[in-house]
């Protein structure tokens, strides 16, 4: 579904992502793991139109995604939950969730989607009508990962979803994630906690200051002793 070829990004001088290449295969989970600073929300931001990479190609189901604008490419299915959430912090859930659907290719069947979210989130259904602002970080992450899901996607990019959540939250957000995943809808997801990542996904690449040190099967990586060390904290994941 998403092809990434020899993708570089410059701030100025510093160079974000050095000739990246990955893969995403449709209805799979596909995570990209490493240290802050390493490059991870740079290629999921090149992915949703929110950088410009110096060079390189993205292509999404065999088109050139860098050719379209960023509203454009919601609209060929792409939707992204970015770091920090984004969600409007003055509107209701119910007002968050709308605005997801305001996409053409989200209009129909828009009612049946919203009860598929709230399906997904109870507590957003019981809290449609809150102040999106006034609750916890981890019930307004429910909110942003709702209000992509509105817009119809057939590809869902996650910005570090665990980010600054409470360990218990952490675990309820990864929970949602994996009946999504269930779904078969296909999911790029860049993530610090790699224990929870590795656990859900299919597949995953390991991004090390701007470029790929390793990939493969999640279940292998997860079991590998120098991803271990590297990125599990020198704890067997097999064991936790």
């Amino acid at each position: 579904m998403l092809e990434i070829e020899n993708l570089s990004i410059t701030y100025g001088k510093h160079m974000a992502l050095e000739k990246v290449s990955a893969r995403v295969d449709e209805g799979h989970m596909v995570a990209v793991l490493g240290a802050n600073g390493a490059g991870k929300s740079s290629l999921l931001g090149a992915i949703g139109g929110r950088v410009k990479p110096a060079s390189g190609m993205i292509r999404f189901r065999g088109a050139d995604l860098l050719a379209l604008k960023a509203h454009e490419r919601v609209e060929a299915g792409i939707a992204m939950v970015p770091e920090g959430r984004g969600i409007f912090p003055p509107l209701t859930v119910a007002e968050n969730l709308a605005l997801g659907a305001n996409p053409v290719r989200a209009r129909k069947g828009q009612a049946a989607r919203l009860d598929e979210v709230f399906d997904l989130f109870p507590k957003l259904r019981d809290r449609r009508a809150q102040i999106a602002g006034t609750m916890s970080g981890g019930e307004q992450q429910m909110v942003a990962i709702g209000r992509a899901l509105m817009s119809n996607p057939d590809l869902l990019l996650l910005d570090e979803p665990s980010l600054g959540l409470a360990p218990i939250v952490v675990q309820e957000v990864f929970a949602t994630l994996a009946r999504v995943r269930q779904s078969g809808l296909t999911v790029m997801i860049v993530e610090q906690n790699a224990r929870a990542a590795l656990r859900l996904a299919d597949h995953a690449y390991l991004l090390e200051a701007g470029r790929i040190t390793g990939s493969g099967r999640a279940a292998d990586l997860r079991n590998d002793p120098a991803v271990a060390q590297a990125f599990l904290g020198g704890a067997d994941m097999a064991t936790h």
